[in-house]
């Protein structure tokens, strides 16, 4: 008999779905990418139908339900929270209080609803479900487990050990101390959204000066040696009011927030550096920590900090562990896995089945939704698109050239990618060796902030060649320094430039994704995950002598990754886009 559970993640932001068979990954995917809402966080019904479809399975089929949080433990938090601060945050109670009596109180009736479901449905913590994600699908057969985020139930920060089927859980650091609302509050002060605008904050980090760190560590936070910490709640709103920060806060650092959309200054740079640096001692030291208490080798990695590339590198060059796996979906959306796949290990007792190779039962995380190449050809003939169609060699090597011609390239192909990052399947793609791509992407594809840095994708055999790192990054979640020869020199007046000026340095003979402190968030890209993508960087390496190129995600700013043909087609008419892949068609811009 199979077994088949649903894991499913909402109500906070970034609602998922996730199909699991006899512990073996079918499907997974985020509510955004069908319902075009960025950070959806509504019940995942899309994903949903789209997993049940994956698995050519109906409800009757489901062995149970893994709802990735505990409901009734958040409301306690929720309540007790409120009562501790009253009567300031009234306002507050009252708008959230709708949706949790109607809603989210009763979980279990909505899935049974919204799905007609009868058997059993599971509640595992929300860091229980982090947890399940960075161990279980790990290449581990043992290792310790840490996860990071803003607040489940009670619990915003958690350490434990994973061996074979079983986690146990060690410590829990408990709500209102937490590194990721204290990284979102930064957020909220520099002028970004909170939940989506952290990784502006990382970005824009290399530009400033670490001059808050003192600050912070004097005044907002008590940190202790082994990465615990408590937060001074003077200087915070998030417990009682609709903003992340207080009046102290802003006193502290000398006015009120950054408007949003006005001109990022010198402040909102040395307040990113800060913030990061903090959270990378604040991460390193939780790290050496959890390797002492465990003597564990490996660790896994899962929650939204995990999503900080910046300081998983940093952990990785520290040299505590011998290697890391974090979870490619570390957030929320990755609890819908997580739950589905604690519900088969730790509740079920199925035992885990490692890869012999050593490598994750995630692959590379492309669990999302694939379109037929003839379908889509009969999409085009009807709307009258024009395009050419090409042999696999035939397609690779012409885009090759694109690529090589300094154009830029919507690139759909194969299953869409599950987590936040664009690996290959729906990616934008450009010349790494261009010193004006970035300017360009930024500017004229992505509509977004220019100091924000591209991610490049490079060859697996190749990464060494051109970054410090000597093992694959499949998910674009570490950070790693570009190679030292392959770095130009800056002239004295070019060292003088500060902030965005520095942008105007071509840093390395790959300056497209060299940041400003000569590093880049690296995907490697093997043949087994991925033969078309890794077929398209080795005909870029015979044409130019580079196995590397610019990969962002196919989105415009505001905008979840494209997931349909249909979606890409619009991004690609709504930008200045050069072409458009799907499957093996080429759309060319000029012909449109």
């Amino acid at each position: 008999m199979t077994d088949w559970i649903l894991g499913v993640s909402g109500y906070y932001h970034d609602s998922a779905a996730c199909l699991v068979r006899d512990g073996e990954l079918i499907a997974a995917a985020q509510e955004e990418r069908f319902s075009r809402l960025k950070h959806d966080h509504r019940f995942p019904e899309h994903a949903i139908q789209y997993c049940m479809s994956e698995g050519g399975i109906g409800v009757d089929d489901l062995t149970l339900v893994a709802f990735y949080d505990k409901p009734w433990l958040k409301f306690e938090r929720l309540l007790e929270t409120y009562l501790n601060f009253a009567p300031v945050g009234v306002r507050s109670f009252l708008m959230s209080m709708p949706i949790w009596l109607k809603e989210k109180l009763w979980m279990g009736d909505l899935i049974k609803n919204e799905l007609e479901f009868e058997g059993p449905i599971l509640y595992p913590e929300h860091h229980q479900s982090h947890a399940a994600s960075a161990f279980y699908p790990s290449p581990f057969k043992n290792a310790a487990i840490l996860t990071i985020d803003g607040v489940g139930e009670w619990a915003t920060a958690s350490w434990g050990i994973g061996n074979d089927n079983r986690i146990e859980p060690c410590f829990e650091l408990l709500f209102p101390h937490s590194l990721g609302l204290l990284y979102s509050a930064f957020t909220y002060y520099a002028g970004f959204k909170v939940n989506s605008g952290e990784y502006k904050i990382m970005g824009l980090a290399p530009y400033g000066e670490p001059k808050y760190v003192d600050l912070i560590l004097d005044q907002i936070m008590d940190l202790k040696e082994d990465g615990s910490f408590r937060l001074n709640q003077e200087y915070f709103n998030y417990c009682q009011g609709l903003t992340m920060t207080s009046e102290a806060f802003h006193e502290l650092f000398g006015g009120p927030p950054r408007k949003p959309e006005s001109e990022v200054t010198e402040k909102e740079m040395h307040l990113a550096r800060s913030i990061q640096e903090v959270t990378e001692e604040v991460v390193i030291r939780m790290s050496r920590h959890v390797r002492r208490e465990t003597g564990l080798a490996n660790l896994c990695l899962a929650g939204g900090v995990a999503l900080n590339c910046v300081a998983n590198g940093k952990i990785l060059r520290e040299g505590i562990f011998d290697d890391i796996w974090i979870q490619p979906a570390a957030g929320d959306a990755g609890g819908a896995l997580g739950a589905a796949l604690y519900a088969w290990h730790q509740v079920l007792d199925q035992p885990r089945h490692l890869s012999k190779s050593g490598s994750s039962c995630q692959g590379s995380s492309y669990l999302g939704p694939a379109f037929d190449a003839d379908t889509i050809a009969t999409w085009l003939d009807k709307e009258g698109y024009p395009y050419v169609r090409y042999e696999s060699d035939e397609l690779v090597a012409t885009v090759a050239e694109m690529l090589d011609n300094q154009l830029v390239v919507g690139w759909f192909q194969g299953r869409m990618e599950f987590g936040p990052r664009a690996l290959g399947a729906r990616s934008i793609l450009g010349d790494a060796r261009s010193s004006a791509m970035q300017s360009i992407m930024n500017l004229k594809i992505k509509y977004r902030e220019s100091f924000r840095p591209f991610a490049p994708s490079c060859l697996e055999s190749d990464v060494s060649e051109y970054f410090q790192l000597d093992r694959p990054s499949p998910y674009m979640l570490l950070v790693a320094p570009v190679q030292e020869a392959r770095r130009g020199s800056v002239s004295t007046e070019e060292q003088a430039l500060f902030g965005i000026d520095r942008l105007k340095i071509a840093r390395s003979d790959i300056p497209a994704v060299t940041h400003v402190d000569f590093s880049a968030r690296v995907q490697t890209v093997n043949k087994e995950d991925a033969p078309r993508y890794h077929q398209l960087l080795e005909a870029f390496k015979r044409r130019t002598g580079y196995g590397v190129f610019v990969n962002t995600s196919f989105n415009v700013r505001g905008g979840p990754i494209v997931c349909t043909p249909q979606d890409a087609y619009l991004c690609f008419m709504r930008t200045d886009m050069d072409v458009l892949v799907l499957e093996d068609m080429i759309l060319l811009a000029t012909d449109q």
